[in-house]
């Protein structure tokens, strides 16, 4: 048995260590969000040879609670201002985005026969570890469900980051103002306290997903409030990416895409039409309220809060105005997802599969 035991250690403190080289390598080639798609491609990889990935329980709260403390450090009295000031047209942004959720829903159970509540959960953006959490409380496989989410952020980071900087053409390496945040060992210690404390806080109100809106709120309040937080070091991040990545490439095995038949194609147009949806949204947004095309590109990009605040800085542009549009739609969607799968499950009637 002791054996056994050292013999898990070994296999999963391999896996971590290869996911954090493939993110390294990914680092090197100014991929955005290096480590976070460094780890999953590597963990997809090795789980789609045949390697069975278990990774620790922990991983994903403690990689949670670290990411969503440093998205929210953006919420700065700028930021609480710019939501007021625009807190109508936020609104009807998520509003909006739900409902493209729900088109693209029902493009891709055209596209590939999959039932409405699979459809639902893959095309909403709740974000891989909600609807992952969601499929399993409700008997749906989760392998296509996060497959469709990651597919979304990956398209979403890949492409709209770039494609922003490659106009502009002033910036060489979009992730250096990242590396190079401002942090203190106080600071960093505060934030990571309140967040853990916001996250257990919310885990005893029973808020849904506990462990990222928890610490998003807490770092946000702390920030609109002036305390003394700052970012963490910048490995520190980087861990918390690698065992998001790790946790959520896991999901994604052989025998999905030995199952998936049209699925996979499937979810790549349903992606491209989601972001296509967004677009339309960005410039019809940016013409009724004055606000620069690039800005509200990023601001109702569907997912990727932390890498589109990011390119909002680097290009110094409407920043405040980015997380505000991010963290109102998080706010909206992630409590609301039981409630708009429990409804997609009454209106489909549906049941879960049984298992042999």
């Amino acid at each position: 048995m002791q054996q056994s035991v050292s013999g898990r250690y070994a296999k999963i403190s391999a896996i971590y260590l290869g996911a954090a080289g493939t993110g390294w390598m990914a680092a090197q080639v100014h991929v955005p969000l290096p480590w976070m798609i460094g780890a999953l491609v590597f963990s997809t990889g090795i789980s789609l040879g045949g390697v069975q990935i278990k990774a620790p329980a922990m991983t994903r709260p403690a990689g949670q609670i670290v990411v969503a403390g440093s998205v929210g450090l953006a919420f700065t009295p700028a930021a609480l201002e710019s939501l007021g000031a625009m807190f109508v047209p936020m609104v009807i942004a998520a509003l909006l985005t739900i409902a493209a959720g729900f088109l693209v829903a029902w493009v891709l159970m055209r596209l590939s026969d999959v039932d409405a509540m699979t459809a639902t959960l893959a095309s909403v953006p709740m974000g891989p570890v909600e609807s992952a959490h969601l499929a399993q409380r409700y008997g749906v496989n989760p392998g296509p469900v996060v497959f469709a989410q990651t597919l979304r952020i990956m398209a979403l980071v890949l492409l709209i980051p770039p494609a922003i900087l490659l106009i502009d053409g002033s910036v060489a390496d979009p992730s250096e103002t990242l590396r190079n945040m401002h942090w203190t060992p106080t600071g960093a210690t505060l934030l990571i306290a309140l967040a853990v404390l916001g996250a257990f806080a919310f885990k005893m109100l029973r808020v849904s997903n506990p462990f990222f809106l928890g610490p998003l709120a807490a770092s946000a309040v702390a920030a609109a409030l002036g305390l003394p937080v700052t970012a963490t070091p910048y490995v520190v991040l980087a861990g918390a990416q690698v065992f998001l990545g790790v946790w959520l490439g896991a999901v994604i095995n052989r025998e999905l895409f030995r199952r998936a038949g049209r699925f996979v194609p499937a979810a790549l147009l349903s992606t491209l039409l989601m972001i296509v949806l967004c677009l339309a949204l960005a410039i019809a947004l940016s013409v009724v309220t004055g606000t620069s095309w690039s800005a509200m590109v990023l601001a109702t990009a569907p997912g990727s809060v932390t890498e589109m605040a990011l390119t909002a800085k680097v290009l110094q542009e409407s920043v405040a105005l980015v997380t505000a549009y991010h963290i109102t739609r998080i706010f909206i969607i992630i409590p609301s997802a039981p409630l708009l799968t429990r409804i997609t499950a009454r209106l489909t009637h549906w049941t879960p599969p049984k298992r042999d």
